[in-house]
């Protein structure tokens, strides 16, 4: 019986197959660099606000404390959107006719919140208490970035689940000495790993990893 297939269908067929293999694997790895990029997280890209809000001039010409602002973050699952009156406290004397101001004035003489846009928004199925992170010693920096050289805030971290996932498993990678939490020129010592392994023994804190500690 004659050969029904020429020699070489063999050698396709095996370079299609390895092909089409190796095709499938470079779109996935191309979707999961996507799915990681800022495109997708929407890291460093400044949001629109009522008002132009600059971190680096509050916090690294001024140095004002975060806490000042973000009352509610060392006893509340949320840090907290400042009152119109907080801005008004020093801005009832300082750059008090400044025309970018008057939404602020307008806010406070009306009553009407300002409508800021949220930065780190998190899905409404993760559950995040900032409390519990700032008194296990984890930065305001860690999470949020150098925010005291940000004209405009934005996003420093994807907030993907990878993210969390990843100091969770390796908090001494992270965590500072308590009274550091709120510095922004703080930077991780030398001996980080020493530091980071005394300071989770001291400060008990647990590898939590399952799904149901962010997932309630």
């Amino acid at each position: 019986m004659s050969q029904i297939f020429h020699r070489s269908t063999n050698s396709i067929a095996r370079v299609s197959i390895f092909g089409t293999i190796f095709i499938v694997a470079g779109l996935l790895v191309i979707l999961l660099y996507i799915n990681r990029s800022p495109w997708i997280t929407r890291a460093t890209a400044p949001r629109e606000q009522p008002i132009q809000f600059s971190h680096e001039r509050h916090v690294g010409g001024n140095g004002i404390d975060c806490r000042y602002c973000h009352t509610s973050v060392e006893d509340s699952r949320f840090a907290g959107i400042p009152p119109t009156k907080t801005c008004m406290n020093c801005h009832s004397q300082i750059f008090a006719d400044a025309p970018f101001l008057e939404p602020v004035r307008a806010s406070f003489a009306t009553g009407k919140p300002l409508e800021w846009t949220r930065v780190h928004d998190l899905p409404n199925f993760v559950y995040f208490d900032h409390s519990i992170h700032v008194n296990k010693g984890v930065g305001c920096t860690t999470c949020h970035g150098q925010v005291d050289r940000m004209p405009l805030m934005y996003q420093e971290q994807s907030l993907q689940m990878e993210w969390c996932i990843n100091c969770h498993r390796n908090p001494e990678q992270y965590v500072r000495p308590k009274e550091a939490v709120f510095r922004v020129d703080y930077q991780p010592p030398s001996n980080q790993a020493e530091l980071g392994a005394r300071l989770v023994a001291e400060y008990q804190i647990q590898k939590l990893t399952s799904c149901s500690t962010c997932h309630r």
